[in-house]
């Protein structure tokens, strides 16, 4: 299973592009957008955090809330038909939080209006200057009331991310001047159908409870979900399925070594992680259970330990490696982390284990 999903995710190779790397994943959990861009690049052989931002910044890589309430990357085709699927559920969920924050159906029509003529024309706006021009407006953003008009917004399909401003955020825009809407988009089944057979293609063998897990919808949704698919899947044991056209599994003799990002789908995109990693070592990777995940560290499939960066000194970045067994396995990542530094053209310096 292990070589199957390594297959899936683009470890038997890479893609050549980061949208070619999205178009097999479709959903890239992206609330981190510095950790996102390296789930992209370490898919992609070559690739820089430049070859990224070039991505985001053509609207290539969409990011926006499609899926769970969080940010993810998606597939520009597929934030439209997804948001017809989850947003009514995600609403529902938030309700309570809006009018605890005194989000009514005034105060959202006020922001939506305020946004619409911040942003219209093809101008692009910083989340602090946006609820700076709520607040001009007599709409107050204290606490996290300006994050849920964003939601909320983002949610109805009227605001996304758009063009990079710094490493770690991007400017908002609006979604039909940045990415503007197809006249072929599929209705909710063939979206359904969609999904979960680019589900099983870049993260199969999956579940349907991986699935429900994945895209936040019900069991009974996701059901609905694998029988649209048809033939486009097939079974791989007696509760998982791939791809009919999926890459056949990495080389039993092939061995891998992969530095990953905190929230890379290889571990984040499954509701049942027990495949690739215990449930006391997972517990390690999201060690505050909090919903903060740490780099990860995969040899031959398996989640063998974290990692973290500290500080560049003299030109070079140290790396502090934290094994999950008995043995130091630093050194053994060092051509992982060499990609990974140039990814983020850093040299990477000294590799020590954690104490």
């Amino acid at each position: 299973m292990r070589r199957s999903r390594l297959a899936a995710h683009g470890f038997d190779g890479g893609f050549a592009s980061p949208q070619a790397a999205l178009d097999r994943l479709l959903c890239v959990q992206a609330q981190d957008l510095a950790a996102a861009k390296w789930v992209l690049g370490a898919r992609v052989p070559g690739s820089d955090e430049a070859m990224i931002d070039a991505a985001i910044d053509d609207a290539s890589l969409l990011r926006s809330w499609p899926m769970r309430g969080t940010l993810h990357f998606v597939v520009p085709g597929l934030l439209r038909p997804i948001l017809r699927l989850t947003a009514a559920r995600l609403m529902q969920r938030a309700a309570k939080g809006h009018r605890d924050e005194g989000i009514d159906d005034e105060v959202h029509a006020a922001a939506r209006r305020v946004a619409v003529g911040e942003l219209e024309g093809g101008h692009s706006i910083t989340r602090d200057g946006l609820q700076a021009a709520w607040s001009r407006a007599g709409i107050p953003t204290e606490g996290q009331r300006g994050y849920h008009l964003i939601w909320r917004l983002a949610n109805e399909g009227l605001l996304c991310c758009g063009p990079v401003d710094t490493r770690a955020r991007q400017r908002f825009v609006l979604l039909d001047e940045w990415s503007p809407a197809s006249s072929d988009e599929p209705d909710d089944e063939q979206t359904l159908a969609l999904l979960f057979a680019g589900y099983a293609r870049g993260h199969g063998p999956v579940s349907v409870r991986d699935f429900a897990w994945w895209t936040g919808l019900t069991l009974t949704s996701a059901r609905t979900a694998l029988a649209a698919a048809g033939d486009s899947v097939a079974a791989y044991d007696e509760e998982r399925y791939v791809a009919v056209d999926a890459p056949p599994p990495l080389a039993a003799d092939r061995s891998t070594r992969l530095a990953l990002a905190p929230f890379d789908e290889y571990f984040l995109g499954y509701g049942d992680r027990t495949a690739v990693c215990s449930a006391d070592d997972a517990a390690r990777v999201v060690p505050g259970k909090n919903g903060l995940f740490l780099p990860i560290l995969v040899a031959d499939g398996e989640v063998v330990g974290t990692w973290r960066r500290s500080p560049e000194r003299r030109g070079a970045t140290p790396i502090e490696v934290s094994s999950f067994g008995p043995a130091d396995v630093g050194e053994q990542f060092r051509p992982a982390f060499e990609r990974w530094g140039a990814f983020w053209s850093t040299r990477v310096g000294e590799v020590t284990a954690s104490a």
